[in-house]
C-alpha cells in the first residue's frame, strides 16, 4: 500500500504504538451524509460508542491539504461546520493536498489511509457499490476496487439500497473481497435489514471476526479487505413500504435533474431524509452507532489475538 503523508492525532498514534485497540472512522458520514447541525453531534457519538467498547476512534479527514488519521475536536467541527469541504476519494488526495484543501474521506480513502496507518478496522454506515443503470452508465464506487487491494475489515450495513445490490455483492466477489454476515447469512440492505441475497459464510462473535482476520494474516496470501455486513435488527430498520415508495420517488427526482457521479448518493440521501421526515436519518445514525459498536469489539478482540 502506498504510503501517504498523514499526521497521527496524539491518541491514535500512542494507541498503535501500545498495540491498543484503534477504529478507523470516515468523515464524509460528518460533512456530506448528514444535515447540520447534527452532523457533529452524531460525529461525536460516534467516536463515543467507540471508546465506550474499549477501543480508540480514529476519524480521518483532510484539513489545510494535510490528511489527518484521528482528527480532534477542532478538526472535527471543522469539517462538520465550514462550506466548501471536498469530498475525497483516493484518487482526489494528491489533488487536495496540493492545493490545501479541506476534506472528507470517502470509505475508499478512509480504508486506504487507515492501512497505510496501521489501522485494521473500520466502521462506517453502507458501502458504495453497482449503481442501476451501470450497464449504460459504468457507474461504481471506488469503495470496491480499493477494497479488492487493502486488507481491511470494513464493518457496514451492507451497501446503500439506493444501488444494485445483487451487482455490487457480484463485483465483490469476483475483486475477492470476503464478506461474512453478522448473525445473519442474508446480506442487509442499509436501511433494510434484508436486501434479498444469501451470504456464504457468517460469524458469530467479534472473536470470530478476529480469528478470521487472523488466519488471513497466518495464510499470507495477498487479498483484499473483509467486509463484516451488520443488519439493523427487524423492528429497527425503515418501514419496507416507506422505503420502496420514498426510492422510486428519488430515482425519478434523479433522472429529472440529471444527476450522476458522486453525487447520486448525497442526492438520494437527502431525499430520503426529506420525504421520511427525517425517519431515515434516524435509522441511518442507528445504524453507524452499532457499527462503531461492533467495530470497536473486534478491534479490541483482534488486539487481544495479537498478543497472545
Amino acid at each position: 500500500m502506498t504510503n501517504f503523508h498523514f499526521r497521527l492525532g496524539t491518541e491514535v498514534d500512542e494507541a498503535l504504538r501500545a498495540g491498543r485497540p484503534v477504529v478507523a472512522l470516515e468523515s464524509t458520514i460528518v460533512s456530506h451524509g448528514l444535515p447540520r447541525p447534527d452532523n457533529l453531534h452524531v460525529a461525536r457519538r460516534i467516536e463515543a460508542t467507540v471508546r465506550e467498547a474499549g477501543a480508540v476512534p480514529a476519524t480521518i479527514g483532510m484539513v489545510g491539504g494535510r490528511l489527518v488519521v484521528g482528527l480532534d475536536d477542532a478538526e472535527l467541527t471543522r469539517l462538520a461546520t465550514v462550506d466548501g469541504v471536498a469530498k475525497l476519494s483516493v484518487r482526489d488526495l494528491a489533488v487536495a493536498a496540493a492545493t490545501g484543501a479541506d476534506g472528507a474521506t470517502t470509505v475508499a480513502a478512509t480504508s486506504a489511509v487507515a492501512t497505510a496507518a496501521g489501522i485494521g478496522v473500520f466502521a462506517t454506515g453502507g458501502l458504495g457499490g453497482v449503481h442501476r443503470e451501470a450497464a449504460q452508465t459504468f457507474d461504481e464506487s471506488a469503495d470496491l476496487v480499493t477494497l479488492a487491494r487493502t486488507p481491511i475489515a470494513v464493518v457496514c450495513a451492507g451497501v446503500k439500497s439506493i444501488l444494485d445490490v445483487g451487482a455490487t455483492l457480484e463485483r465483490l466477489e469476483t475483486l475477492g473481497v470476503g464478506v461474512v454476515g453478522y448473525r445473519t447469512r442474508r446480506f442487509p440492505g442499509f436501511y433494510l435489514t434484508d436486501a434479498g441475497f444469501d451470504l456464504d459464510w457468517s460469524v458469530d462473535s467479534p472473536e470470530q471476526v478476529a480469528a478470521v482476520l487472523a488466519a488471513r494474516r497466518q495464510h499470507g496470501v495477498q487479498s483484499g479487505g473483509l467486509i463484516v455486513a451488520n443488519p439493523l435488527p427487524v423492528d429497527e430498520q425503515l418501514d419496507p413500504a416507506l422505503h420502496d415508495r420514498t426510492l422510486a420517488e428519488g430515482l425519478a427526482l434523479l433522472e429529472r435533474d440529471g444527476v450522476t457521479g458522486k453525487a447520486v448518493t448525497p442526492y438520494l440521501l437527502a431525499h430520503f431524509h426529506s420525504a421520511t421526515e427525517g425517519a431515515s436519518l434516524a435509522v441511518n445514525v442507528r445504524i453507524i452507532l452499532r457499527n462503531a459498536d461492533l467495530a470497536a469489539r473486534i478491534a479490541v478482540a483482534a488486539a487481544r489475538t495479537a498478543s497472545t
